[in-house]
């Protein structure tokens, strides 16, 4: 199983980026995929879900209305669309599956928002 994440970088308040996590090794689309965001000093924030089968989606609350999760099982990739960035969003970013009782991990890309 191997998750990458991209897409990451340096935006300013009220910006926009889309986060992209590609995954092989495992059937796609019979799985569930969040984002998680990590901050040091602060716990692990589920900050969105996507079903597998028909895509339903959840949210943080702190981040409703303003993101917006996607997934193309044809090329086993699921989006992370963020916009109206604030700097409170600063942190890095994982994609996340559970197979089987295990949690499997991308590397993580960094999202930093300031002016």
């Amino acid at each position: 199983v191997q998750l990458v994440e991209s897409g990451g970088g340096l935006v300013q308040p009220g910006g926009s980026l889309r986060l992209s996590c590609a995954a092989s090794g495992f059937t796609f689309n019979n799985y569930a995929v969040n984002w998680y965001r990590q901050t040091p000093g602060k716990e692990r924030e589920l900050v969105a879900r996507i079903t597998k089968s028909d895509g339903t989606t959840n949210y943080a609350d702190s981040v409703k209305g303003r993101f917006t999760i996607s997934r193309d099982n044809a090329k086993n990739i699921v989006y992370l669309q963020m916009n109206s960035l604030k700097p409170e969003d600063t942190a890095v970013y994982h994609c996340n599956v559970l197979i089987t009782w295990v949690d499997y991990w991308g590397q993580g890309t960094q999202v930093t928002v300031s002016s």
